[in-house]
Order: structure tokens, then C-alpha cells, then sequence
């Protein structure tokens, strides 16, 4: 029995016609248990934009690990009188507006693992940025389309990475950008960028034009090399880690454990604070109530 850390995040919501997407949901668990067996990893992909001006961006699909799972982050807003809202997510998508007169701003999307979405603006000029992992999307503000939320950053895979950033929503005269993998939203109905792949970036928003797809999720997974021999995905080193890095779904090979303890404390003690137990120094005792 030995631990690893990992990151999960899952696929970026579409954009929507008019609001940006929101990140996939950012899942960071520290201290794992897994003992020797195969464990699937499941990539989330990104969500389709949206086909029309008048329709949701679609939600991304969530990345999954050992029965914990980073949800997909919901789609952009539409200029529609029933799909303004953003959609629900990891991280919230940016909210539309309605198609008729006042065309009032509708409500933004709420993330359950990352922010929420931002606003569009009552009378159709501009959409609301989708959430991100460490930011809400940006409100929509006259005609520019709001900017998409941040991401956050991680020194999991070796280097500081920032992932999971909001889509861009569109404007009449200024389009939203994107942050950390999100895409950029529409110029006046001009062209539009999809989430970055394997950041879980929300796709850019149109302005009453197509939205663009969100980018596909990752899985990060590290351990202390002494502690776990195992195989999946891309393996790369860093100092004492191994680290496998997955851009698509495969199986997590955990093959030997040789480190690692189960025990983390005795009756709230930390165990390294703790010298003897029962008279025997604890270097001596292998188990304790039937854990290593």
C-alpha cells in the first residue's frame, strides 16, 4: 500500500452563441491510497460549441480516477429567449441574452469545482466569459464580450502549468479572451478559437453566431519513485517523482509498492512526532492494528 497525488480536470463546456464556455472542473487530491492493480484513467473531452447563435454551447465530459471525477464544464449562453442562461458546470458558463426586445441579460452558469460564470448585457451587445478554475468569467461590459476566468496553476507534472482558464465571450465591437486554455469569443460574428486540448479550457462564445468547442481535460498522476513501480500514460521524472501524464483515457498499471505507509496518525498524533508505542521504538513496529 503506498499513496499518490493527482490532478483530474475535465473537458472545457462549448461556447455558446453568444457566452464563453466555462473550465472543466479542477480536482487536485493529495495523498491517494492504491495498492498493487490496474486502475482506469478516463480523459474528459471537450464540449461541441454551439451550432447557432441561437443555441447552448454543450458540456464537457468529466475526467475520472479511482472513483473521484472532475465534472465538465458547462456551455456558453445563447441569444435565445429560452438557452440565454449558461449552463451548469465544473466551472459555470457565461450567460447570453434573450432575442427580443429588451433582451434582457440572462443568468450565468455555477461551478461545482472551479467559478462561476460571467453575465452578458441587457440589449444583446455583448456575452459573458465562462468561468475558470481560479476565477469567475468576467461580466460582459457595453459591447465588449467578457473576458474568461482564470485558471490555476500546479507544479504536479514537474513545472508550474496553468490550466482550466474560461472561454472568451462574444461582443459587437470587442470580443472576450480567453485565459489559460480557454478560447477566444467573436468579433461582431467573425471567427471564434476552441479550448486549448488537455487544458479543460472552455471554448470561445459567437456574437448570434456558432460557439467553439471547449478543450479536452487531463490526469496527472505522482509518486515517489522508491514508493510504486507503474505504467500508463507519458512517465517523465522529476527529482524523487515519477509522474504519469494522461492526454487520453488508459489504465493506470500499478504493477509494485515497496513504500508508503497507511498509518498517518495514532490517537492524533502525526506518526513521525511519535517515538515508542507500547514500549517498542516505532521503527520496530510494522503494524499497527493491522495497517503498515
Amino acid at each position: 500500500m503506498a499513496t499518490v497525488d493527482h490532478l483530474l480536470v475535465g473537458g472545457g463546456g462549448g461556447g455558446g452563441g453568444f457566452g464563453g464556455g466555462g473550465a472543466g472542473g479542477y480536482l487536485l487530491t493529495l495523498g491517494h491510497v492504491v495498492t498493487v492493480g490496474t486502475y482506469p484513467v478516463v480523459i474528459g473531452g471537450g464540449g461541441a460549441g454551439a451550432g447557432s447563435g441561437g443555441a447552448q454551447g454543450s458540456d464537457g465530459s468529466a475526467s475520472t480516477f479511482d472513483g473521484l471525477s472532475a465534472t465538465g464544464g458547462g456551455g456558453g449562453g445563447a441569444f435565445s429567449n429560452s438557452n440565454q442562461n449558461g449552463r451548469n458546470g465544473g466551472s459555470g458558463g457565461g450567460s447570453g441574452t434573450g432575442s427580443s426586445h429588451p433582451y434582457t441579460a440572462g443568468s450565468p452558469g455555477t461551478g461545482s469545482q472551479g467559478s462561476d460564470g460571467g453575465s452578458g448585457v441587457t440589449g444583446a451587445t455583448a456575452g459573458g466569459g465562462g468561468g475558470g478554475a481560479g476565477a469567475v468569467g468576467s461580466n460582459g461590459v457595453t459591447t465588449t464580450g467578457g473576458n474568461g476566468g482564470a485558471g490555476t496553476a500546479s507544479s504536479i507534472s514537474g513545472s508550474s502549468v496553468t490550466r482550466a482558464g474560461g472561454g472568451g465571450a462574444g461582443g459587437q465591437f470587442a470580443a472576450g479572451t480567453g485565459s489559460n486554455g480557454g478560447g477566444d469569443g467573436s468579433l461582431g460574428g467573425g471567427a471564434n478559437t476552441a479550448g486549448t486540448a488537455n487544458t479543460g479550457g472552455g471554448g470561445g462564445g459567437g456574437y448570434n453566431s456558432a460557439g467553439a468547442a471547449g478543450g479536452s481535460g487531463v490526469g496527472v498522476i505522482r509518486y515517489l519513485t522508491t514508493d510504486i513501480t507503474a505504467t500508463g500514460g507519458t512517465v517523465t521524472t522529476d527529482g524523487s517523482y515519477t509522474i504519469h501524464t494522461f492526454n487520453s483515457s488508459a489504465d493506470f498499471d500499478v504493477t509494485a509498492v515497496s513504500g508508503g505507509s497507511a498509518i498517518k496518525t495514532i490517537n492524533g498524533l502525526a506518526r513521525a512526532s511519535i517515538k515508542t508505542i507500547n514500549g517498542l521504538a516505532i521503527a520496530s513496529v510494522k503494524t499497527f492494528n493491522g495497517l503498515a
